[in-house]
């Protein structure tokens, strides 16, 4: 099963300094490539490259991050066109989800995902398909 991954569990992943949650969030991104099942939109490296280089406590390098993102780019990642961009809209309009969260659930659907890890969703909530998983409510193995 495919699983769209959000910035904030990459971001996590990153963070020393978010204690068990960066502990989970790196288990569920092993989980995820040890099986290439992990899927991720070029808006979610965007917002993780800002986000590690800018806002955590102690930011990381530049270089660094670059170098993280060029690695994620392996998980082939998906384009916001058109159509994510119209299917966006209408997950907005049905699901009543900010832009940027519909934007995601959008993108995730364009990858042929059936799972969203993120804790910004309600967990176990069905998307017009996509379902939405808390990574630090669930164990990766709750996953095929």
């Amino acid at each position: 099963m495919a699983v769209f991954v959000d910035t904030n569990v990459l971001v996590y992943a990153a963070d020393p300094g978010a204690g068990e949650k960066h502990v989970r969030a790196r288990e569920w991104l092993e989980h995820l490539a040890e099986r290439g099942t992990g899927r991720l939109s070029y808006q979610v490296l965007q917002e993780y490259y800002v986000t590690v280089t800018r806002n955590l406590a102690r930011p990381m390098e530049a270089a660094e991050a670059r170098r993280d993102v060029r690695d994620l780019l392996a998980w082939d990642p998906v384009a916001i066109d058109r159509d994510v961009l119209e299917g966006a809209w209408e997950v907005q309009d049905r699901a009543g989800l900010a832009f940027w969260d519909a934007l995601i659930v959008a993108a995730a659907r364009a990858g042929g995902c059936e799972a969203l890890l993120s804790e910004d969703l309600q967990d176990g909530q069905d998307l017009g398909g996509v379902v939405v998983v808390d990574p630090f409510a669930r164990d990766p193995s709750s996953i095929p």
